[in-house]
């Protein structure tokens, strides 16, 4: 049997064209079948509209049986928002669309499990259509039609960050625990913070003038309040000046002292 990334590997091409958003829960499905021993391929993704007008044609003013009832601009596959789908055998090239096989050996149809698991993950199938059935076909229109398709409008990314969802949940910050490594993305803002407070160091340092203690009292209260200083004496210039930019900055309010605190044992 095909390993999951060789399995994966034969869709990338077809899956390439598609919207984004259909292209990872393409393959979310691709790996959520393969997980219950059934591998599938995706035989279409973006289809052009002479593609699709070549296609209409099967059946009617060419050779080949009818396999589709619109015309170029009136499938969803024009716009990259659908895909279809085909059992992939133990050889790992022989596509079948027998939607009657039994694969993995679970008296369940292989064909009609994937269908349930790509509703899982929000896609509408063709299999459901009364008018038209098609089995190997799956879309997601977030409630336009293609004359709007046609006309330019697309999901909003609301709409498409729901259906992404399905896959990668978006869940609530929580505090780090101590000991965690930072994320790339952490790693990135940590660096920030401490070059922007080399900065404000530099600007401490070559600014000269001896204002009084007194005028930095709003600026030491606010430090001893979140715990920065544990005093508000025998504060030297640099460090009266140094605190007073850090407050004017607004790095003593509650908020960034919970930003600071979220790196507790990553550095």
């Amino acid at each position: 049997m095909l390993t999951l990334e060789q399995v994966k590997a034969k869709s990338q091409t077809r899956l390439a064209g598609v919207n984004p958003v259909i292209r990872q829960l393409g393959e979310a499905l691709i790996e959520r079948c393969y997980n219950k021993g059934i591998m599938i391929l995706i035989t279409q993704g973006l289809r052009t509209y002479a593609e699709q007008d070549a296609l209409y044609a099967q059946g009617r003013t060419k050779p080949g049986s009818i396999v589709t009832n619109v015309k170029g601009g009136y499938s969803i596959h024009n716009f990259g928002f659908a895909i279809d789908y085909a059992l992939l055998l133990q050889d790992g090239k022989t596509a079948s669309w027998d939607t009657k096989r039994d694969d993995n050996n679970d008296s369940k149809a292989d064909f009609l499990q994937v269908a349930e698991e790509a509703k899982a993950l929000g896609f509408e199938w063709g299999g459901d259509w009364k008018s038209f059935v098609d089995m190997p076909h799956l879309q997601m229109v977030f409630g336009l039609t293609t004359a709007q398709f046609r006309a330019g409008q697309r999901p909003t990314q609301t709409q498409l960050d729901a259906a992404l969802s399905k896959i990668k949940p978006v869940t609530p910050s929580t505090p780090s625990k101590e000991g965690e490594p930072m994320t790339a993305e952490e790693k990135k803002e940590f660096e920030q913070l401490k070059e922007d407070v080399k900065a404000l160091q530099k600007r401490v340092n070559i600014n000269g003038d001896q204002t009084p203690p007194n005028a930095y009292h709003e600026a030491l209260e606010a430090a001893k309040h979140v715990k920065a200083i544990t005093t508000t004496n025998d504060k030297d210039q640099s460090a009266l000046k140094m605190l007073q930019t850090m407050y004017n900055m607004g790095l003593f309010e509650p908020r960034f002292i919970e930003f600071v605190k979220s790196y507790k044992g990553k550095v």
